[in-house]
């Protein structure tokens, strides 16, 4: 018995040694890519030295020396990126060019398949001539600077540059101006969502009984009202009224944003006589999908015309949002009605003929091969109509609105060859004014934005990016998908530059956006139908019009606001009678449950604060009764609303046009109220909130519902290792708060936050160098690194670092300083 208990002691004492050798050589191996920031170094694509100053937050300040062009400070920025993101940039090229299943397998496959048929990578090096010369100039510089320090890893052995190449080991190609406009390309995609609300009109059309309560459910913004469109079976009688469909791909490497997960964002503006300190003030935080690290890298450029500095994103040579000591610039998602799906007619005699206003014609089609890694590859067939490309039916259950004999093709602006986004960033970068800069985005195209702008006198907003002209007998005013051998239907090019919307020095003082609806026109110069929020625009116009003026820090203040305009104006409604009229109820009961919860309601300011319980009931509550609301009408198809619509709420118990039809239940005898649905509904989510969090509900905190997902994209899902990459917050905000925490509204964690702002900005002109930004975790993407998640907490804490071009500043606590020679031949 002594014997096997040393033997046993002995094999345990080795796998422990074992183990612990394995992590070091893990740990050692991962340690070698972590980049030396304060060095002296030569290499080759330099005309004149650069330096690279990091300063304590590890934000690059880029200076060339006496001599040196605006193309070696591209160079610079490139070098940066690459020491810092190497591995997200590599995984957004492999995306746009549809070879992530070289590195991944199997199941990567249907993503490089929906990005072949888009076809971006080839339309993006069709668009590298387009550029000015200017932008081709600044494009080679900044790909030799990464391919620089891609030859240093390799000759140093520097870790194969990224942790992630010792798990997932693929040669990595020389960097092109290409793959920048291709990147562009890729943020397009993910900022689209137009395409997803045109297939769920079409199938929510289709399933409902009665066509008028299709404005309920997916309703208009507030304004005019827009004339009917025709029945989406009338367009295809042979449609059936529901037909499941494949899922498309939910990979966390997918570009492709579930409905209502595309872009959003907030900005505004305030001019001289509306600011307490006599300049001009810019805020702005655009949303995107969290991730580790996030997609935004900040920098600091010395350029000829000045310095810049702000948000940039790794794999382009340009500050996307940010300010020089002129000018600065903020964007927020557009939502133009920029994509149009088209249902195209196939030949019945030859299948790789389709109808045109014509006649028939083939399509352009070419063979593309996905090599997968190990499994054998597949040839796809790419398939272009006059419209777009041909898309599979997985795509946002395509397949549910396609007739048989048809197929669906994809209008859309990125779709461009000459595609001049990448030079217009760079212009609006060097723009020393507003006018300059309102010039340069004329020559945007993808995805399309709007611009607000600030120098030392005036303020603007522009909308940028290509606008689709449409016919005015359009048949689906491009709100369903058409017919798309009908010439009426076909896009007649692009509106003009001066059509788009434009404001300049209003007389009030004060612009902004929450990507809420501009203006109102007639179709077809409408912009857009389907706009990105109908509430957070409440709060904001509030919150500038009680103060007569503005600060850098009241800015910052509304940046970071939590209160819920949907909260005080829906629970009202909804708990109208069910306030203080309950009978008396035993403790521990569900009765008395929603008494306390109805309770603690009555007495709530709306403020979604991450501590306190009452955000967690109001959001359960608004879910489970939208849930009850549809699921009777929709059926299966109620899945695909993920997300509370608080303008149907709103028709609904305000009976708004006979909304209220939705508070009966079609299958039961009696007919309910909608007082009936949301006890029903209060009771549905105090049962949900019970087996998930305890029934104490006085001791709930929103914020362990609404946690902030920073995860890793590739390793996120790793056991062991995720507890290493995912960065996991509690936060404050909602869905419709100005500090936006868009919950997933997917089960198991519906309220979990995953789309916010990565990056937030405040720019005061008074004193340019008092301006502050932050990102959502920090510069690194090497999760070894301190400087993986520095800038967490402080963005969860709503703080801010400083934002200053001050030379000595940034040196004066640089975390390092890399010196670059060139290299002599």
């Amino acid at each position: 018995m002594g014997l096997l208990f040393r033997w046993l002691m002995r094999m345990t004492t080795a796998l422990l040694v074992l183990m612990v050798l394995g992590l070091g050589l893990a740990y050692f191996l991962a340690s070698q890519s972590l980049p030396d920031y304060d060095k002296d170094i030569a290499l080759p694509g330099l005309s004149a030295p650069v330096e690279i100053v990091r300063d304590n937050a590890n934000v690059p300040h880029i200076f060339g020396s006496f001599g040196a062009s605006d193309e070696d400070v591209y160079f610079g920025l490139g070098y940066a990126h690459a020491q810092d993101r190497l591995w997200q940039m590599t995984m957004l090229r492999r995306t746009v060019q549809g070879r992530l299943s070289e590195v991944f397998g199997s199941r990567t496959v249907e993503i490089d398949s929906l990005l072949r048929r888009l076809d971006l990578y080839r339309l993006a090096q069709q668009s590298v001539s387009a550029q000015d010369q200017g932008t081709l100039a600044a494009l080679t510089a900044y790909s030799a600077g990464v391919n620089a320090r891609l030859g240093e890893i390799n000759d140093s052995a520097l870790g194969r540059g990224a942790p992630e190449m010792f798990v997932f080991n693929a040669p990595i190609a020389p960097w092109q101006p290409a793959d920048s406009i291709a990147v562009m390309k890729l943020m397009a995609l993910k900022l689209s969502g137009q395409l997803q609300d045109e297939v769920l009109r079409a199938r929510t059309m289709l399933m409902l009984d009665d066509p008028e309560r299709l404005l309920d459910i997916l309703p208009d913004a507030p304004g005019t009202g827009v004339a009917a469109l025709p029945e989406y079976a009338q367009l295809f009688p042979d449609l059936k009224r529901y037909a499941e469909t494949e899922s498309m791909p939910q990979a966390a490497m997918s570009p492709f944003a579930p409905r209502g997960l595309a872009g959003a964002s907030n900005v505004w503006a305030a001019a001289r006589a509306r600011s307490a300190s006599g300049g001009t003030l810019l805020a702005n935080d655009p949303h995107m999908g969290l991730s580790a690290p996030t997609l935004w890298y900040l920098a600091r450029m010395e350029l000829a015309t000045g310095g810049v500095i702000g948000a940039t994103l790794p794999g382009i040579p340009a500050v996307i949002v940010g300010r020089s000591d002129q000018l600065g610039w903020g964007v927020t998602s557009s939502y133009v009605d920029d994509q149009d799906i088209f249902i195209e007619k196939l030949n019945p005699e030859n299948p790789e003929e389709y109808l045109t206003p014509n006649g028939y014609k083939r399509f352009t089609s070419r063979p593309s091969i996905i090599q997968i890694k190990g499994s054998q590859p597949i040839t796809l067939i790419l398939r272009w109509s006059e419209n777009g490309p041909v898309l599979p039916g997985t795509l946002y259950g395509l397949s549910a609105v396609t007739p048989s004999g048809h197929v669906a093709s994809l209008a859309w602006t990125a779709l461009s060859d000459t595609d001049t986004s990448m030079s217009a960033a760079i212009s609006l970068m060097r723009s020393q004014n507003v006018q300059d800069a309102l010039v340069a985005g004329e020559h945007f195209i993808a995805p399309s934005q709007n611009l607000i702008l600030a120098d030392q006198e005036t303020i603007a907003m522009k909308t940028i990016g290509s606008v689709p002209q449409r016919n005015a007998r359009n048949q689906s005013q491009g709100r369903l998908p058409n017919q798309g051998w009908r010439r009426e239907n076909r896009w007649q090019g692009r509106s003009p530059y001066a059509a788009n919307p434009q404001f300049v020095s209003p007389l009030g003082g004060i612009l902004g956006n929450t990507n809420n609806k501009l203006l109102e026109r007639p179709f077809p110069n409408h912009v857009s139908y389907n706009w990105g929020d109908t509430q957070r625009i409440h709060r904001w116009q509030k919150l500038m019009q009680t103060r007569q003026v503005h600060t850098r820090d009241s800015f910052i203040e509304a940046q970071l606001d939590t209160v819920s305009y949907t909260a005080r104006s829906l629970l009202p409604l909804i708990g109208a009678n069910l306030w203080f009229t309950s009978n008396a109820a035993t403790e521990g009961t569900l009765a008395r449950q929603q008494q306390t919860a109805l309770s603690l309601l009555s007495e709530w300011n709306g403020e979604m604060n991450e501590h306190l319980p009452e955000p967690l009931i109001y959001a359960a509550w608004l879910r489970a009764l939208q849930a009850r609301l549809i699921v009777d009408e929709l059926g299966p198809l109620a899945s695909e609303f993920k997300h509370v619509e608080p303008l149907f709420i709103e028709r609904v118990f305000r009976d708004v046009d006979g909304a209220s039809a939705w508070c009966d239940i079609r299958q039961s005898a009696p007919k309910e109220s909608c007082t009936d649905m949301a006890r029903m509904a209060l009771d549905d989510a105090l049962v949900w909130i019970n087996e998930r969090y305890g029934p104490a509900l006085e001791s709930l905190r929103w914020g362990d519902a609404h946690q902030a997902t920073h995860d890793h994209e590739v390793l996120g899902d790793v056991p062991l290792l995720r507890f290493f990459v995912n960065i996991r917050q509690s936060t404050s905000g909602g869905d419709n708060t100005l500090q936006r925490g868009l919950s997933s509204g997917e089960d198991p964690n519906p309220f979990q936050n995953v789309h916010s702002a990565g990056y937030r900005g405040v720019y005061d002109f008074s004193d340019p160098d008092s301006s502050v930004f932050i990102t959502s975790t920090g510069q690194s993407g090497h999760f070894l690194s301190r400087f993986y998640d520095d800038m967490a907490q402080l963005w969860r804490r709503g703080e801010y670092i400083p934002m200053s071009l001050d030379v000595d500043l940034a040196r004066a606590a640089a975390v390092g300083i890399t010196r670059i020679q060139p290299l002599q031949k």
